[in-house]
């Protein structure tokens, strides 16, 4: 009788506790050299990259009210910037580290999986800084207008700005974690359309996390893209 089971992973697999923390360790420390030269790098441009993240804002000045914030604030920029130029390095570290317990067909996804899932977290950062913060700083620019006079400090303004690029971005990401899944046999394309309904809830459940505000078409802005996204996820599971 023809044995169907699928082949053990390679030799490469079989290492002690010892050497995959050894592993780990070099993993970590050459994404954490990546993020120091990326924040680097950063840091020479923060004045372009603020003058970015303001422009979504239509022209406002903010404030800084404590002597430290404008500085905190040059430093938290340069650093998140530089996390999102390291995110290609950071990713394929860690699938590096997974690549042991994979089968060698599997490996090669790696390879694709890296500079995609790159392009879907720009995707998702530029879908957020063109479309969905123009509407929502607006949003919160003129509610209760009428009654006082926005003034907003530099270091909320850009940790606000910054978390909605990121978590957006991250969202973005569904896709091809699908798919890498789907890859490992973690999941498939008919168990994940029986749980349709539930992700189309979780997803306005999340959006309502990531969106600033609580009107329901900024909700739904975020929410149908997430949708669409996993509607993706489910065809790419087919093909995995």
């Amino acid at each position: 009788m023809s044995n169907d089971l699928p082949a053990p992973p390679d030799q490469e697999a079989r290492m002690t506790i010892l050497e995959h923390l050894e592993e780990l360790r070099q993993r970590i420390t050459k994404s954490l050299l990546a993020l120091a030269v990326t924040t680097l790098i950063c840091l020479l441009f923060t004045n372009k990259i603020m003058e970015a993240l303001l422009l979504p804002s239509g022209g406002i000045k903010p404030i800084f009210l404590r002597p430290t914030e404008m500085f905190i604030t040059y430093m938290k920029v340069g650093l998140i910037s530089g996390v999102a130029l390291a995110m290609p390095v950071i990713v394929y570290q860690f699938m590096r580290f997974l690549a042991p317990g994979l089968r060698p067909e599997e490996k090669k996804y790696l390879y694709t999986l890296v500079p995609a899932a790159t392009a879907f977290f720009v995707a998702g950062v530029a879908f957020a800084y063109f479309f969905m913060l123009p509407f929502a700083l607006k949003y919160l620019l003129t509610f209760g207008g009428d009654l006082v006079e926005a003034k907003w400090a530099i270091g909320e303004y850009i940790s606000f700005v910054t978390s909605l690029l990121l978590w957006v971005g991250l969202s973005f990401e569904t896709p091809m974690v699908i798919f890498f899944l789907a890859k490992v046999r973690i999941v498939n394309a008919r168990k994940l359309s029986s749980y349709r309904k539930y992700a189309y809830v979780g997803a306005f459940i999340l959006a309502a996390i990531i969106t600033p505000t609580p009107d329901p078409f900024n909700q739904t802005l975020v929410a149908v893209p997430i949708i669409l996204l996993y509607e993706l996820g489910i065809i790419l599971a087919r093909f995995a």
